[in-house]
């Protein structure tokens, strides 16, 4: 029997969903539930055949378990060495080495010293920054906010200088990204599924959380080949990244879609937000993600998604069309051993002769 486990903390409506979604479908010897963890042993399997994450970025303990099940064998979608490491300003320079479009942005260092340092920790650090050029390279109004993370948590608005140092003060021990506020259009927001099942859904970040999602079809965009682009788009970003469950924001703005927010991997799904339509879609392409991954289950091997970005740079391949060059290996010559017994060669030798000091 291949299990697919499904582990999840306080949603209600998408894990059970999908559960019920993957059992009702009928596979021999494939079935799903939700996760059961009990003692946890270092490089013992578990059970799951497949386990679809929603909840590790909030519990470290999970986390510890999914990288414990992922090198015995388990698919867990998403990868969570990938998830570990990777962070929304890393994001957006891919993006740019990608060519999809992405806001100006900038790296800031945290207000507050991380615990265990002091300012001796920070000889390599500049200060203070030039506030001036970040400006001005920047522009206002701008956006600031955590370099990783989600859920809208401790993002600002900034109208000018004085409101950024207001905000920047009350931001701790976080690392903050300054960001072009990209004044758009229309707004997208869209799933991505297995890294290639794409659901394009219609956008509008500043209403109500559950009036966010447009589903009046006569306000829906139309133009198709705007449409195609952002699928694209969000094909490439998540083939790269190797995210098998992620959303992308896209912003457009004077017809060019910018991804604003593509670090997503436990997105909403829930029914009373995303509405029935993207509900059903998700659950359908979730459950039908799942079943493919548990049918191409190999025990004990590497069952993991791994990014074209990583699979590229094991193989020294850079964003242009040819692999990055390799360093040439310099032989470095035998340091002469000086021995006074023996006679000093002063002349190539020659077959059968040996050349004489005179």
């Amino acid at each position: 029997m291949r299990k697919i486990g499904i582990l999840f903390g306080m949603e209600d409506t998408f894990p059970w969903a999908l559960i019920e979604r993957i059992n009702n479908m009928g596979i021999p010897d494939v079935m799903a539930e939700a996760v059961n963890i009990d003692i946890v042993s270092q490089a013992e399997p578990t059970p799951y055949a497949v386990i679809l994450d929603r909840i590790s970025q909030d519990v470290p303990f999970y986390r510890a378990y999914l990288k414990n099940a992922a090198i015995s064998g388990t698919a867990v979608i998403n990868n969570p060495f990938w998830w570990s490491a990777d962070e929304k300003f890393f994001n957006n320079a891919l993006a740019e080495k990608l060519g999809v479009p992405v806001p100006k942005t900038v790296l800031l260092p945290s207000n507050h010293r991380p615990p265990d340092t002091y300012d001796t920790s920070f000889r390599n650090l500049t200060f203070p920054l030039s506030w001036g050029k970040i400006f001005e390279h920047i522009g206002f109004p701008a956006y600031m906010k955590p370099h990783s993370g989600g859920g809208w948590k401790s993002v600002y608005k900034l109208l000018n200088p004085d409101d950024f140092f207001k905000a920047y003060n009350e931001t701790g021990q976080l690392v903050m990204m300054l960001q072009e506020e990209i004044v758009f259009e229309t707004y997208f927001r869209c799933y991505c599924l297995g890294g290639k099942y794409v659901r394009i859904m219609q956008y509008e970040p500043r209403n109500a959380h559950h009036e966010r999602y447009v589903t009046d079809k006569k306000k829906q965009v139309t133009d198709q080949e705007l449409l195609q682009t952002i699928h694209d788009y969000v094909i490439k970003l998540n083939q790269y990244l190797g995210y098998d469950f992620n959303t992308v924001e896209m912003a457009v703005r004077n017809g060019i879609p910018y991804a604003i927010d593509f670090c997503n991997p436990a997105p909403d799904a829930d029914v009373h937000s995303v509405g029935e339509e993207n509900y059903q879609w998700v659950v359908e392409h979730a459950a039908k993600m799942a079943v493919e991954r548990a049918l191409a289950w190999k025990p004990g091997a590497d069952n993991l998604t791994w990014g074209m970005y990583l699979k590229n740079a094991t193989q020294g391949i850079g964003f242009g069309p040819e692999p990055a060059p390799q360093p040439v290996p310099q032989s470095v010559p035998a340091p002469e051993e000086e021995n006074p017994e023996t006679e000093t060669e002063t002349a190539p030798k020659q077959p059968g002769k040996r050349s004489r000091k005179k």
